[in-house]
């Protein structure tokens, strides 16, 4: 199987109908198309192992590296007991940064482990690029635990309503609050959605943000039916899911309104939402062993993590020339010990290669905007970073808060539209003294919007406490706001984005610290004859 992207044309590669996909066929694949050859638990991998079943492509050893918190063992443990009682579905609803995605691997592993299961499938959520990476990367460093796992983005679920699975994961659950979609089709099919409970696969739904309202959690009805002890006939039907769903609800007390051909609604009446809500969390929170899970993030250290990019074939070599370039540069002002063309080099390197993945920042953006989060986008370039970014997501629909480029922006009218929620994602180059963060009260009085606050630093900053400084933009004041470091993957960014989260994770409020992590990044970068200071935002 190969990965070719859509339009192109890959010489060896041919398109056969059968598989909808491209293939090579031969015992080892040329060099040239490498690049294209599918990742451990992906899509292509699991059709690749399917048309060659003597000769499977063997799956990764567990790496090691990852350590699971106690946190996330309680976890997966509470997942397996509410499987070995006999449970269908389990919602993992931890907040952001408590560490669902290894919850949710050990625990669907334990519950292969005691059901003999096969397969297990992960719908991930957008963008691909790095969501569908970062599964297999979490998969791999924990181990697969003998089963066969594929990978897949909620778009591509008709690509593999024809497979059984014994376990699913569904991340970002949430995604599934409307039965009226080709989407919600495809899921109720893979997940056995009607069927008896003890014939269906075990479901691991994992979202921070499970719905607006109780009408919203379709999804959650196996769940529901199972401990109020109903067949699922009670709860769903092919023809009106979500009626059916809405009627469920309404016989159990909840607060359903009807009103006409706009369908069910939730009652507006306070106390009455607030008993709803206590009622449908109760049905699983209550059960023993429990059919959910939620904590929420403790106040401390700002939850900081890399986010690698899986560049395209193109997008690589592009990388690599801009990588090339930049090398031979750096070796030509190292010999003449020209300290301004070895800056200049680095900051045309860093420029390009930001350049090239505005486009996974924006699809990133764009998907955390849509799970109702605001996006705290850190850049230190403008013209080939803020701008281009900026420009696509309002291309895409999205209102920007732009606080960057001199006089070019009210820095304060620009926050405030931020804050006050008219602009979902703030593009950004300060480090300080701008607040960002959920809830703040405002100069006049008013507080800010309380959706929960994301950060992605577009770039990684090189100063450890330039960016502890950045990320105190939105994790401040009780509220718990996770950062990403956007890399390309398998390139010196990578490299450069983990020290950086080392840097920041460590917490370290001394110079000497900052130096340290300093001199690591030059290390990588081959720049360790240029001042320290050359590698700060403010010398940039």
């Amino acid at each position: 199987m190969l990965d070719v992207p859509y339009g192109t044309q890959v010489d060896g590669a041919a398109w056969h109908p059968a598989v909808r996909s491209h293939l090579y066929v031969g015992r080892d694949l040329p060099a040239h198309l490498a690049p294209y050859a599918p990742g451990p638990y992906t899509l292509g991998r699991f059709v690749e192992n399917t048309l060659n079943p003597e000769s499977p492509t063997p799956s990764p050893a567990p790496t090691d590296a990852l350590e699971p918190r106690r946190i996330q063992f309680e976890a997966a443990d509470a997942i397996a007991a509410r499987a070995e009682a006999g449970g269908r579905q389990f919602l993992l609803a931890d907040e952001p940064g408590v560490g669902k995605t290894i919850s949710a691997v050990l625990g669907a592993t334990a519950v292969g482990d005691l059901r003999g299961a096969r397969r297990v499938l992960v719908v991930a959520d957008r963008p691909a690029a790095i969501t569908i990476g970062h599964w297999c990367r979490t998969i791999a460093a924990l181990g697969d635990g003998g089963l066969e796992w594929v990978v897949i983005t909620w778009d591509r679920l008709e690509k593999v309503t024809d497979h059984p699975w014994d376990v699913i994961i569904a991340d970002e659950a949430h995604a599934l609050r409307r039965t009226t979609t080709k989407r919600w089709k495809h899921w109720a099919r893979i997940s056995g959605h009607g069927k008896p409970h003890d014939t269906a696969p075990f479901v691991i739904a994992t979202t921070a943000t499970p719905g607006h309202t109780p009408l919203e959690l379709p999804y959650l009805a196996p769940a529901y039916a199972q401990v109020l002890d109903e067949p699922m006939k009670e709860w769903t039907s092919a023809a009106h899911p979500g009626a059916t769903f809405a009627s469920a609800l309404d016989r159990h007390g909840v607060g359903v309104e009807q009103q006409g051909r706009s369908g069910a609604t939730w009652t507006t009446d306070p106390a009455r939402r607030a008993a709803d809500l206590k009622l449908v969390r109760g049905w699983l929170a209550d059960e023993r062993p429990p059919a959910m899970l939620h904590r929420a993030a403790p106040w401390g250290p700002v939850p900081i993590s890399g986010m690698p990019v899986a560049l395209t074939p193109t997008e690589r070599r592009a990388y690599e020339a801009e990588w090339g370039e930049f090398c031979r540069e750096m070796d030509l002002a190292r010999r003449g010990r020209s300290v301004s063309k070895g800056r200049a080099a680095l900051l045309r390197f860093r420029q390009k290669a930001g350049l090239i993945r505005v486009e996974s920042t924006v699809d990133w953006i764009a998907q955390q905007v849509q799970a109702e989060r605001q996006v705290a986008c850190s850049v230190e370039f403008v013209a080939t970073a803020a701008d281009p970014i900026a420009d696509r997501l309002r291309d895409a629909g999205i209102e920007v808060a732009t606080i960057y480029g001199r006089d070019r922006f009210d820095p304060e009218a620009e926050r405030l539209r931020f804050q006050t929620g008219q602009a979902k994602v703030c593009v950004f180059t300060t480090v300080a003294s701008i607040s960002l963060h959920a809830g703040e009260t405002l100069p006049d009085g008013h507080q800010a919007s309380t959706e929960p606050r994301v950060g992605v630093f577009h770039q990684a900053r090189f100063s450890g406490i330039a960016a502890r400084q950045v990320t105190g933009r939105t994790h401040r004041d009780h509220q718990v706001s996770p950062w990403h470091i956007a890399y390309a993957e398998g390139t010196v960014e990578e490299q450069v984005g983990k020290v950086m989260v080392e840097r920041i994770a460590a917490a370290s409020d001394t110079v000497g610290g900052d130096t340290a992590g300093l001199t690591d990044v030059a290390e990588l970068l081959g720049v360790e004859w240029l001042p320290a200071a050359a590698l700060t935002e403010d010398d940039t």
